[in-house]
């Protein structure tokens, strides 16, 4: 059989647990508090990473904002050159009818 005698507890032992709890609690605590400075700073990083890539993000779109723009300026373009063609060949149609070669 077993023997179940109880030890008796006396004030000094509940001191030393009272004792070993605080301790344990306040170094629980400690751990928390720098767990949680350590994500505090994390977050104003990265804060300030999104940011800058907000503004970037801001400046590109507002320099990409007029590409659309340039399909009409290339069609613009491409008729001004036809025209510009046609009108170098009648100019060299005229200066050969009247007898002047070009660069003179």
């Amino acid at each position: 059989m077993k023997n179940n005698q109880e030890l008796p507890v006396t004030p000094q032992m509940i001191g030393r647990y009272w004792r070993i709890s605080l301790v344990g609690g306040v170094v629980i605590l400690g751990a928390v508090a720098t767990l949680l400075r350590v994500l505090t700073s994390t977050v104003e990083q990265i804060l300030a990473g999104t940011g800058q890539i907000w503004t970037t993000g801001k400046l590109i779109a507002r320099n990409t904002v007029h590409i659309p723009l340039l399909i009409r300026t290339n069609q613009v373009t491409g008729e001004i050159l036809e025209a510009a063609d046609g009108i170098a060949a009648a100019t060299g149609r005229i200066g050969k009818a009247v007898g002047v070669t070009p660069g003179e």
